[in-house]
């Protein structure tokens, strides 16, 4: 497993499952021969995806960041269509460092895709049960509200398997919260009505997890945003002014959906890497 010390933080990445999605789709309407010089595409115009989630250990707390793919989740279609090559291993993970399930007591959700939300629940027998059932879970009024009540649109991503068994320990936010001192969740919109960031500061150094308002590091310009925004033009603004900040004030930008980085700091105009952690190639 990746780790990196931030400060009083200890990050540990997990393997949450990988799909491979339409390249197309995931940078919108750039065109192929400029993204593709940035992220490999195989022979399906399918790009590699992972949904690795970030676990923290911080002031006495187990704190996870998204929750991955789950396992057994899907039907055959669905694997098949979103391209899934490899189910969570997040429990497991978990084990190697000597932490239950039941002892995340903290988990930041930045929205309620499929991708990031099965990993909430989990099969005991033939029911659906929370997968770490002590857990606070810290998501957006907006978001919250969509998952249960998705749209002609949202319906597809937004299941009610992944909501229904955690409902009791949803903590909805408006606008911003911090959740604890030095992480704060940000509602920023665009990739869908309710999606947040998160920032990290500890020492006068900052983290910011984009989400999938930048998925991977290919995703760095603010005009390449996913065909999947609901609201891409929120996305636009919203990367903007938060990749701007980040590059101005040396930030590390930390992606989920990255096959090839878990962290990167650019130049302050954003055309190099001055740090970066590679992801361990699984």
């Amino acid at each position: 497993m990746d780790t990196f010390q931030f400060h009083d933080m200890s990050l540990t990445w997990l393997k949450g499952g990988t799909t491979y999605m339409d390249g197309g789709a995931m940078f919108g309407v750039v065109p192929k021969p400029l993204w593709e010089k940035k992220y490999p595409v195989n022979e399906k115009n399918q790009i590699e995806l992972p949904s690795d989630p970030l676990f923290i250990q911080y002031k006495g707390h187990n704190i996870l960041i998204e929750a991955g793919l789950g396992f057994g989740k899907f039907t055959e279609k669905q694997l098949r269509n979103y391209g899934v090559s490899d189910q969570s291993q997040v429990e497991d993970d978990l084990a190697q460092l000597g932490i239950l399930p039941e002892e995340i007591d903290l988990i930041l959700m930045t929205h309620l895709h499929f991708d990031h939300a099965c990993g909430l629940t989990r099969w005991e027998d033939d029911k659906l049960v929370s997968s770490f059932p002590n857990a606070k879970i810290y998501v957006s009024d907006v978001e919250w509200n969509e998952m249960r009540n998705p749209n002609i649109r949202s319906r597809n991503t937004y299941w009610k398997e992944n909501w229904e068994p955690v409902e009791g320990q949803v903590i909805p936010f408006s606008n911003s919260i911090e959740v604890l001192d030095g992480i704060e969740m940000i509602h920023t919109g665009g990739h869908s009505d309710g999606h947040s960031i998160i920032l990290f500061k500890q020492n006068g150094e900052t983290i910011i997890h984009m989400a999938d308002l930048m998925p991977t590091h290919a995703h760095q310009n603010p005009l390449w945003v996913l065909a999947y925004d609901d609201y891409p033009m929120t996305s636009v603004f919203a990367k903007e002014k938060w990749v701007n900040e980040g590059l101005h004030q040396n930030y590390w930008f930390s992606f989920y959906h990255d096959a090839f980085y878990r962290m990167i700091k650019w130049s302050e105009d954003g055309k190099e890497i001055v740090n970066k952690m590679s992801r361990t190639r699984y």
